[in-house]
């Protein structure tokens, strides 16, 4: 069966169990993955809840022995904890690369792998180049040899978190924890328990079926059971995605979205830098520039915020979606089980969550909203929504400036339009943001016009 190239994504590498990720497919990965980090140098695994990732795992294995890569195995953890194995030694020795094996938060048939090389996210032009590497070899025979190293990552990072968070003893607010039968419970109750924080957790058992609700927080009807067990006997309640670098923050007021959340933390932070992804609210770039923050547009996604970060020596970055990740008094990547810890400790100093929130200016804004179309076409709609936009229609909304760091971001005088191309899925994502509601339901109905006529006009 041939490997097909669109396994191959912007910031990782993701398919359907056995359909295009096999033994075939996963032992080439971890060859030629294993030649780009070098022979002789360590190599860290760690997988996440689903049935298919242990033998995933073992063809990756095959791939990177055969590299003469030395491959250290820390078993079912977290994202983050994957990443955090970057940071630490192993009886004298440090790794070179990780790879974490993970779906996040699409369906279970689905998995894939999040890489690290250098404490860089390996991403983009890296990951197409080695597609066209892997595909042109891909009769090439890697054969079994599961030779690892077990490897205890939970534990140093469990220790860490306590140990920043001491202070945090005895946080008297019942918190509830909702971990979607991922894998946020391979370390986070431990924490807790440290901590000796009070708190009631909602589908903990790692489970890659995911029997009780869809393990993504981004998506309103997966927390109603979390919502529930807050109003009858919580303060404070936590959702996470699959993997648990994402994460939903749930008052009894509100759902607060990742971009709101960076307003909360950049509290605590003395003049930060922050970057936010093309999907953030406009008053979040305000807010942070009125306080004397330095707020940045840029690109969605997890690889794309951690390497402008590096750039930037950036203090913390946010996705709408819940992606937060902190380089002030962290290592730059996106963690959730942090982000907890750091907005309990909001509250621990005081901080009013809702009352932050409240105090915001009152904006109307969509959800991401999907439009349905191909691979083949996505980027081709998005390259002629930006020439229609040259010589938009007359009844089209007065433009005041186009942003195409990712897509095409159109400011007009009371709000905003988003539309870009998914580099997941074979979908335009779509978002929109107005003073006014009314106008926030008009820009979305001349842009997608403007959508329609583009996808029409190929």
């Amino acid at each position: 069966m041939a490997i097909p190239s669109s396994i191959f994504r912007e910031y990782d590498i993701r398919g359907i169990y056995k359909k295009e990720l096999n033994e075939q497919s996963v032992k080439l990965i971890g060859y030629y993955l294993g030649q780009k980090i070098g022979a002789g140098n360590v190599v860290s695994i760690g997988y996440d809840a689903r049935s298919h990732s242990p033998i995933l795992r073992d063809y990756l294995t095959s791939g990177l022995n055969a590299a003469g890569c030395k491959v250290l195995d820390m078993g079912m953890v977290a994202t983050p904890v994957n990443y955090f194995s970057n940071y630490i030694d192993f009886d004298g020795q440090t790794t070179t690369a990780s790879v974490m094996i993970t779906g996040s938060h699409n369906p279970s048939e689905y998995n894939g792998f999040k890489m690290t090389l250098n404490q860089s996210p390996f991403f983009g032009s890296d990951i197409y180049a080695l597609g066209d590497e892997i595909i042109a070899n891909q009769d090439k025979v890697i054969a079994d040899n599961t030779d690892k190293t077990d490897i205890d990552v939970k534990t140093p990072y469990i220790n860490y978190m306590v140990e920043q968070f001491s202070h945090l003893r005895d946080f008297p607010q019942k918190i509830i924890i909702d971990a979607g039968n991922g894998v946020a419970d391979t370390v986070i109750t431990d924490i807790f328990k440290a901590l000796n924080f009070n708190y009631t957790g909602l589908y903990l058992e790692p489970d890659g079926t995911f029997p009780n609700h869809h393990p993504d927080p981004s998506v309103e009807k997966n927390l109603a059971d979390v919502k529930a067990l807050l109003e009858k006997e919580g303060d404070i309640a936590f959702a996470y995605d699959g993997d648990a670098d994402r994460i939903a923050v749930l008052t009894h007021k509100h759902n607060i979205k990742g971009d709101q959340m960076a307003l909360l933390y950049a509290l605590k932070m003395e003049n930060p830098t922050v970057i936010g992804e093309v999907k953030c609210s406009q008053v979040m770039y305000d807010e942070l520039e009125r306080r004397g923050a330095t707020a940045i547009m840029y690109k969605t996604g997890h690889s794309n915020l951690k390497v402008k970060m590096k750039e930037t020596h950036a203090d913390l970055a946010c996705e709408v979606s819940g992606h937060i990740f902190f380089k002030h008094r962290y290592f730059g990547y996106d963690d959730a089980i942090y982000a907890t810890l750091r907005m309990l400790e909001l509250i621990h100093d005081g901080i009013d969550l809702d009352a932050e929130i409240e105090a915001l200016p009152t904006v109307y804004s969509t959800e991401e909203l999907k439009v349905e179309t191909t691979e083949e076409e996505k980027f081709a709609i998005i390259d002629k929504v930006k020439a229609l936009l040259k010589n938009p229609p007359s009844d089209f909304p007065v433009i005041q400036n186009i942003i195409d760091v990712d897509g095409v971001r159109i400011n007009f005088e009371k709000g905003w339009g988003l539309v870009r191309a998914s580099n997941t899925t074979p979908v335009l994502v779509t978002r929109f943001e107005s003073t006014d509601e009314a106008l926030a339901k008009t820009y979305e109905e001349k842009v997608n016009a403007l959508i329609a006529e583009a996808k029409a006009s190929l």
